[in-house]
C-alpha cells in the first residue's frame, strides 16, 4: 500500500473541519459544553438548599460527559429544517439552511455562557461570602497575644502558675476596649511549638506579642516579660518584675499597664486606677485555683474530680473569693457526675460568685451552660445576655452564645457569633468544628474539610467526627464508618447500654450509613438494645440513628422524654438541612412546647425558618 500524499492528506483534514463546521457540529458542540457547565454550576447552588449532597451533581457531570460525543454524532448526521428534523443525507445542498441555523446556535451559545458567567460569579461573590471571611483582615496596630509564659523554676513543675500569670495578664488586657486581645486558646496553642513570631502574628491577626517566663522559688516571684513587634522583631520594652507571691496581682498590673502605655491604649473608668483586679490576698488559696483553672482550661476530665477538691479548698481559705465560686460552678457545670459534679452545687457557687461579685461574665455563663443542660432555654439565653454586656469580647461567652442560638433555630444569627467568636480566638477547636457543620450545611462540603483540619490541628480530639460527615456527604460511607468508630468505641462512658459495643457499634454504623432495608433493621435494633436498659440520659449516637432510622413521631418522642448526653451536638444537627421532615412533622408544635423551645421564642421571636400561628404554638419548614 502507498503512502499517501501529506499535500493531498492535508487537503482532507481541511475538508473534513470544513465539512464539521458547514453542519454546525463544532457549534452544537460549544452549546452543549456551555449548557452542561452552567447546569452543573446552577444546580451546585441549588442543590445544597434541598439537602442534596455532592455526588449528585458529581453524577450528573458524568452523564453530560458520555452523552457529549452521541451530540457530536447527532448534530452530524441531522439538520433541523422549516419543516423539522431531517437526516443530512436527504437535503439537497441548494435548500440547507446550516448557515441560519448557525447563526441562531450562536445566539444561544453567548446566552447559556452569559448564564454560566453569572452563575460562577453569585457563586463565588455572594453564596460563599462566608468562605471568604477567611481571608486576611488587616490587622490593627493596637492588637496583641499574649503567649504562655515559660516555666523557669528550679524544679520545672510551677507551669500551671506560669500559665496563670500569662492568663490573668490577657484577661486584663481583654477588658480593655481600645485593644483588640487574641483570645486564650489560640495564644496557647503555640505553648512549645517553634513557631518564629511573624509567623504566629499572622495566624492570630496581631501586631503585637507578649511573650516572656516565670521563675518562682519558695515565695519568690521573678517575671520576666517582653513586648515585641511582629512586623520587624523590634522589641518595644522588656523588664524584670521582682515580688514575692504577695505581689504577684501587682506585678500582673504593672506588666498590663505597661503595655497599654505602650501602645497608647485608652484606659477608661476603673481601669485607670488598676487592671488587674485582686481576687485573694492568700497565697495558698490563689496557687490552688491555678492548678484548678489548668484542669478546667485543658477539659481534662479525669482531673475535675480534684480541681473540685482544690476549689472547695480554696474557698475554705478564702470565701470571698469571687472567681473562686464562679469557676467551681464553671467546673460543676462542665463535668460528669462520676467525677463529683453537681448541677445542684453549680447553681448554688454561681449564686455565691454573684453575690460577691456581679461584674464576673463567667457566672452569667455557668448559669447559662447549666439551664441549657436542663433545656431551660429561656433562662440560659437572659443569662447570656447578661454575660456578653459584660464582657462582649470573652470568647467563651461568645461561643456560648453561639451554641445556644443555632441549638434554638436562630441558626442565622448563631453563625455569626461563631464569626465573631474566631475574630477573636481564631484556633479554638470547638468553635472551628462547629462553623465547619454550618459550612456543612449551607452545602459548602470543601470549606467544611477545610474548617475541620483546622481543629483538629488545634487540638480538638473528635475532629474525626466532623471528617466522617464530610466523607458522607461525598457519598463515601465507608469512609466516614471508618472514622467514627475509634472514636466511639473510646466514649466507654456513652456505650454502656450496650452489652458488645465493639461488636454491635460497626452494625449500628453499617445501617445508618449507606446500608440497605435489612442493615438498617439491624441498626435500629442496636438502637433499640441501648434504649431497652433504659439510660439516665440516651446517648447520642443512639438518638441521632433513631432520627435517621425511625418514624420522625417516634424519635421526636424520645428527644421530647429529656436531656441526651449532648443535647448541644443533637440540636446542632437537628436544625440542618436534612432534619427538615422533623420541623414539618405535625407532631413538632407539641415537641417544640416540651423541651421548651417554644417559651423561648415567645420573648426572643420566632427562629429561621418558622412562624408563629399562637402563643406557643409554632410552625416551621
Amino acid at each position: 500500500m502507498m503512502a499517501r500524499d501529506p499535500q493531498t492528506l492535508r487537503g482532507t483534514m481541511r475538508s473534513f473541519f470544513s465539512e464539521l463546521k458547514r453542519r454546525n457540529v463544532l457549534r452544537a458542540a460549544a452549546l452543549y459544553i456551555g449548557a452542561a457547565w452552567a447546569l452543573a454550576q446552577g444546580l451546585a447552588q441549588l442543590f445544597p438548599a434541598f439537602g442534596v449532597s455532592d455526588w449528585a451533581v458529581r453524577w450528573i457531570v458524568v452523564a453530560a460527559a458520555i452523552g457529549f460525543p452521541f451530540v457530536l454524532i447527532f448534530a452530524w448526521f441531522y439538520e433541523f429544517t422549516p419543516e423539522g428534523l431531517k437526516r443530512e443525507s436527504e437535503i439537497d445542498p441548494s435548500e440547507s439552511v446550516t448557515r441560519a441555523t448557525g447563526r441562531k446556535l450562536d445566539r444561544w451559545i453567548i446566552a447559556v455562557l452569559g448564564v454560566a458567567v453569572v452563575l460562577l460569579l453569585a457563586n463565588t461573590f455572594v453564596l460563599h461570602n462566608d468562605t471568604n471571611k477567611e481571608t486576611a483582615l488587616p490587622v490593627p496596630a493596637k492588637s496583641i497575644a499574649v503567649l504562655p509564659f515559660i516555666d523557669l523554676s528550679p524544679m520545672h513543675d510551677q507551669e500551671y502558675f506560669s500559665d496563670g500569670m500569662s492568663e490573668e495578664i490577657l484577661n486584663a488586657l481583654a477588658q480593655v476596649k481600645d485593644l483588640k486581645v487574641t483570645g486564650r486558646t489560640s495564644s496557647f496553642y503555640f505553648k512549645g511549638r517553634n513557631a518564629d513570631l511573624r509567623t504566629i502574628g499572622k495566624a492570630l491577626g496581631v501586631a503585637n506579642i507578649l511573650e516572656g517566663s516565670v521563675r518562682k522559688q519558695g515565695d519568690k516571684v521573678r517575671i520576666t516579660a517582653q513586648l515585641i513587634q511582629v512586623t520587624d522583631d523590634t522589641h518595644l520594652w522588656s523588664r524584670d518584675y521582682d515580688g514575692d507571691l504577695s505581689d504577684v496581682f501587682s506585678l500582673q498590673d504593672n506588666i498590663a499597664r505597661a503595655i497599654t502605655d505602650q501602645l497608647k491604649a485608652v484606659l477608661t473608668g476603673e481601669q485607670k486606677e488598676r487592671l488587674v483586679q485582686v481576687g485573694t490576698t492568700n497565697t495558698d488559696a490563689y496557687n490552688l485555683y491555678l492548678q484548678a483553672t489548668d484542669a478546667l482550661n485543658h477539659r481534662d476530665y479525669k482531673r475535675m474530680g480534684d480541681a473540685i477538691g482544690w476549689l472547695e479548698q480554696v474557698i475554705r481559705l478564702d470565701p470571698s473569693f469571687a472567681q473562686a465560686h464562679a469557676r467551681l460552678a464553671m467546673v460543676h457545670a462542665l463535668g460528669w457526675t462520676q467525677y463529683g459534679a453537681s448541677e445542684s452545687e453549680a447553681e448554688r457557687q454561681a449564686k455565691l460568685a454573684y453575690a460577691l461579685d456581679p461584674k464576673l461574665a463567667e457566672t452569667q455563663y455557668a448559669l447559662s451552660f447549666l439551664a441549657r443542660k436542663q433545656r431551660r432555654y429561656l433562662d440560659s439565653h437572659e443569662a447570656l445576655d447578661r454575660a456578653l454586656a459584660l464582657a462582649p469580647d470573652d470568647a467563651s461567652a461568645n461561643f456560648y452564645d453561639a451554641q445556644a442560638l443555632i441549638n434554638t433555630g436562630y441558626t442565622r444569627q448563631g453563625t455569626e457569633r461563631l464569626d465573631r467568636t474566631l475574630a477573636i480566638d481564631p484556633l479554638l477547636p470547638n468553635a472551628l468544628h462547629w462553623r465547619a457543620m454550618q459550612y456543612l450545611f449551607a452545602g459548602d462540603v470543601d470549606a467544611a474539610e477545610r474548617m475541620w483540619k483546622r481543629a483538629g490541628d488545634a487540638g480538638l480530639s473528635y475532629a474525626n467526627v466532623g471528617l466522617a460527615e464530610v466523607a458522607k456527604a461525598r457519598g463515601d460511607y465507608a469512609r466516614a464508618r471508618a472514622l467514627l468508630l475509634p472514636v466511639m468505641l473510646t466514649n466507654n462512658d456513652k456505650t454502656t447500654c450496650l452489652k458488645n459495643p465493639g461488636a454491635s457499634l460497626p452494625v449500628f454504623l453499617q445501617g445508618a450509613m449507606g446500608g440497605d432495608a435489612a442493615e438498617r433493621a439491624r441498626a435500629l435494633a442496636v438502637v433499640d438494645e441501648c434504649l431497652a436498659t433504659k439510660p439516665e440520659r440516651v446517648p447520642l449516637w443512639a438518638v441521632q440513628g433513631l432520627m435517621e432510622l425511625a418514624p420522625t413521631e417516634r424519635a421526636l418522642q424520645v428527644i421530647a422524654q429529656g436531656p441526651t448526653t449532648d443535647d448541644a451536638g443533637l440540636f446542632n444537627y437537628f436544625w440542618s438541612p436534612k432534619r427538615r421532615d422533623m420541623r414539618r412533622s405535625l407532631a413538632f408544635p407539641e415537641f417544640a412546647r416540651n423541651v421548651g423551645f417554644a417559651a423561648l421564642w415567645d420573648r426572643y421571636g420566632p427562629p429561621d425558618g418558622c412562624h408563629r400561628q399562637a402563643p406557643s404554638n409554632y410552625i416551621c419548614e
